[in-house]
């Protein structure tokens, strides 16, 4: 059987998926929407409710943008950082970004009594939170960047990145022990993740950067394969080791830094769909893998947030809780499967 035949027609399946998958999400929530009205509101046809146009459009329709962008987007920075580190436990988390834009949403939520009436008031904003999120990403990847600079080893970047997010939860820790009750609450809101309650305009900002990720990341696929066979095999084939991994840094920081200042941390999807996809094709190919796992991680992620939905409820479950429940069980049921790895 010819493999690029076999790939086309995985990937052609992977997208009916995600467009059923997508559909179906739309239709979930509180109140139930028939798949056949779904498809109506976004043709602009003639609805059986005017109510359900406004709920698809105006809620679902966003969070389900959201959903598949974050989904993408973790998913493949789990992957550059599989690649980079070549750790199949490395994900988009390990160098620090994450922990650098909690601390932003710490110092800005827990901090609040230091920084005035103004700035307390700003912290309910997306905005707010995202742009405190979005300078405390900022600052861990300058630390990690210089360092980067400093060292040789990629091993040693790894180290450090855990250590600047050993050392933000530290800084968390302590403004939560003097937090107050309001603000510890608001805090583990934000750290449960969330997809929704996003503008069209805060959707904007998030779909540029993450194009622009995706554009660093197609920049440097065939250094990616090159690297998998270690920094020496790519220096010899004339492939610029610092150059590749500052990008693949810097792609891995803006996606990772973006998402979680919108959609708050969200654990198992850049570390455990990777994997499914390489166990899915059976490829290390980064020509191949970077697609399919943007569309992998689309797809679960909106099968998780339609479970988080609890379906005709009115509550909404966090969805870092259903990512790890729902995904982790299926990643040690593949692995024990096929009892292989691909790097």
């Amino acid at each position: 059987m010819n493999p690029t035949k076999s790939y086309k027609k995985t990937f052609i399946i992977l997208l009916i998926t995600l467009v059923f998958v997508f559909i179906v999400n739309l239709s979930l929530g509180s109140v139930y929407i028939p798949l056949k009205q779904v498809f109506l509101a976004l043709t602009n046809g003639e609805l059986e409710k005017d109510s359900w146009g406004s709920i698809i459009l105006s809620v679902r329709l966003p969070k389900a943008i959201t959903a598949i962008i974050v989904g993408s987007g973790l998913s493949i920075s789990g992957l550059l950082m599989q690649t980079l580190f070549r750790n199949p436990l490395a994900g988009p988390f390990v160098l620090g970004i994450s922990s650098g834009a909690s601390l932003g949403v710490a110092i800005l939520i827990l901090g609040g009594s230091f920084l005035g009436a103004n700035i307390t008031s700003y912290a309910f904003t997306n905005f707010g939170l995202a742009i405190a999120a979005s300078l405390g990403a900022f600052l861990v990847l300058s630390a990690v960047m210089i360092a980067a600079q400093k060292v040789k080893n990629t091993m040693s970047i790894l180290i450090i990145g855990l250590m600047f997010g050993s050392l933000t939860s530290a800084v968390i820790s302590i403004l939560a022990y003097f937090g107050s009750a309001s603000q510890l609450q608001q805090y583990m809101f934000w750290s449960f993740g969330s997809l929704g309650n996003l503008s069209w305009k805060e959707i904007t900002v998030l779909c540029v950067a993450f194009l622009i990720g995706i554009s660093f990341v197609i920049f440097i696929i065939k250094p990616l394969n090159t690297l998998l066979l270690g920094e020496n095999y790519a220096k010899s084939l004339g492939v610029n080791v610092k150059k590749t991994r500052n990008l693949v840094l810097i792609a891995t920081s803006l996606l990772t830094g973006v998402i979680t200042a919108f959609s708050g941390p969200i654990a198992f999807i850049g570390l455990a769909v990777p994997h499914l996809t390489k166990l899915l094709f059976s490829t290390s190919n980064h020509k191949t893998l970077i697609p399919a796992v943007a569309i992998s991680g689309a797809i679960i992620m909106l099968i998780c947030d339609s479970i988080a939905q609890l379906p005709t409820s009115e509550y909404t479950l966090p969805i870092n809780a259903i990512t790890s429940l729902f995904g982790a069980p299926i990643i040690i049921w593949l692995l024990v499967r096929k009892r292989k790895v691909y790097y």
